[in-house]
């Protein structure tokens, strides 16, 4: 473990801080925007992705991801904010923060085991067209040559790395029409267009709340909803860079990182954030695979805020505006629309339901419920067809076997106890389970239907070949049992 950490500081430093440099500068209109969508000054989104850039970069579990303010946090913000101001969204940051090192301490990070891939494809095409709409605005009623500068700007993204691999292509195009719009006095919007940028570092400070119970009813549902999402987007982006790089990480340590870098933001001053799967796209495509790309992303920054202000404001927009465009491209899961019609039908409805979603709402959270949630019905509804039950007639007549085989469970409880007929006119039904399973309380439910039915009809019933985990479920939750002649259990 001590050694993996090390070498997520020592792996190519060259790649690393380049990487990290078209990072920071990626950073700063995001944190801006996201500032404006919270309610806040541009400051605050600016010193939150200063502060957890560089925190996470030492607490965080998946190396070469970036972590900053992000729009899926910001928008959960603005009414607190309005109906609080701004003191209270420190306090609910810190909170925040508090509840997912208690789900990293939970292990809550196996959750992810439970998204299927379905679902994260969804997310990822989802992504990455909110982070083309999220570009509009530096696309409507601005110059004309601003389109040039864009157009001029993904030419040198897509063309530079045939001419060398040594520097990055979205720097090079950021410095390149930074060159054009200076020299020739272009009328294009600049980075000192989107807001006001602070020029002092930021400043320890504890958040001016009253310690009281009223404080904290409204703090908590914030709080948790913001962990939630920020949790939610951190570990899906953590899989998605896993995939990019072929590599682990370790989610639980991702979950307690986040929730470290997110109170030491708000106690430095800035806003709650996660990762975020636009500049991890950068950072990762860019050639970093460790730590150090995030801690410079997150230092470099900080200089460009406080000591190179003026050259950071001469920076047209259109730059950051085509870096983030290859991004929306390059996350886009193309392959993903081709094989819509040879994916199996409950596959493509979850991932097209995820992208609908998320698109609708802007909120990644509700299309990844969602997505989990049509997976689970589908899974479900599967698993109950696999499920058959067999009858057989004894050659006197008087008897009739039924062999159930495959998983009982709610989405097969129904079909089970349809298939057995307890109003055929015979002495003695047999059930065998030798080659089934009971999962949860409807499946005893059923059974007790079944056997309680049985014998208001003058039918005898004997219940053979349950497995020990079987017999203890219907040991403790059926009613059949409990009757004053209960039909014997013969477990193997």
């Amino acid at each position: 473990m001590k050694s993996s950490y090390l070498r997520g500081w020592c792996a190519n430093p060259r790649a690393e801080i380049l990487s990290g440099i078209v990072v920071a500068l990626a950073l700063i209109p995001e944190a801006i925007g996201f500032s404006i969508i919270a309610g806040v000054d541009p400051k605050i989104g600016l010193y939150a992705s200063v502060v957890i850039a560089c925190v996470i970069a030492f607490t965080g579990g998946r190396p070469a991801m970036i972590s900053a303010a992000t729009a899926a946090t910001a928008v959960l913000m603005t009414g607190l904010v309005r109906d609080h101001g701004v003191q209270y969204l420190f306090a609910a940051t810190i909170l925040m923060g508090v509840i997912q090192i208690f789900a990293g301490v939970l292990r809550l990070g196996r959750l992810m085991r439970f998204v299927s891939q379905s679902v994260m494809t969804g997310f990822v095409n989802a992504l990455a067209i909110l982070i083309l709409l999220a570009q509009m605005p530096q696309l409507i009623g601005v110059p004309p040559a601003t389109y040039g500068l864009i157009g001029l700007g993904l030419a040198i993204i897509y063309l530079f790395p045939f001419v060398t691999l040594v520097i990055p292509a979205p720097l090079v195009a950021i410095v390149a029409l930074t060159a054009v719009a200076a020299a020739f006095h272009l009328d294009v919007r600049t980075v000192v267009d989107l807001g006001e940028l602070p020029s002092a570092l930021p400043a320890f400070a504890l958040p001016v709340v009253p310690l009281t119970l009223e404080t904290l009813r409204i703090l908590l549902p914030v709080s948790l909803t913001l962990a939630a999402v920020g949790l939610l987007e951190s570990l899906l982006t953590a899989q998605i860079v896993d995939d990019m790089t072929d590599t682990t990480s370790n989610k639980n340590m991702e979950c307690a990182g986040q929730g470290l870098a997110n109170m030491v933001s708000a106690l430095f001053g800035g806003m709650g954030g996660c990762a975020m799967i636009g500049q991890s796209g950068i950072n990762v495509s860019s050639g970093a695979r460790g730590r150090l790309s995030a801690l410079t992303a997150g230092l470099f920054l900080l200089l460009l805020l406080v000591s190179l202000q003026s050259l950071l404001a001469i920076v047209p927009v259109a730059g950051l505006t085509a870096v983030m465009i290859m991004v929306s491209i390059n996350t886009f899961s193309w392959r993903s629309i081709m094989r819509l019609r040879r994916n199996p039908l409950p596959s493509s409805v979850v991932m097209l339901a995820t992208v609908a979603t998320v698109v609708l709402t802007t909120d990644l959270s509700k299309g990844v419920l969602v997505g989990v949630l049509l997976s689970g019905v589908f899974f479900a509804g599967k698993v109950s067809r696999l499920s058959r039950v067999a009858t057989e007639l004894s050659p006197d007549g008087r008897v009739r076997t039924y062999r159930v085989e495959g998983q009982v469970f709610f989405a097969s409880a129904g079909t089970f106890a349809d298939a057995i007929d307890v109003l055929e006119p015979v002495e003695r039904i047999i059930i065998d389970l030798s080659d089934a399973h009971f999962w949860d309380i409807s499946a005893v439910g059923a059974l007790d239907r079944i056997v309680l039915k049985a014998r208001r009809n003058g039918r005898a019933v004997e219940v053979v070949g349950l497995n020990a985990a079987s017999t203890t479920m219907v040991e403790r939750f059926a009613t059949h049992r409990q009757a004053a002649e209960p039909a014997p259990l013969s477990p193997h």
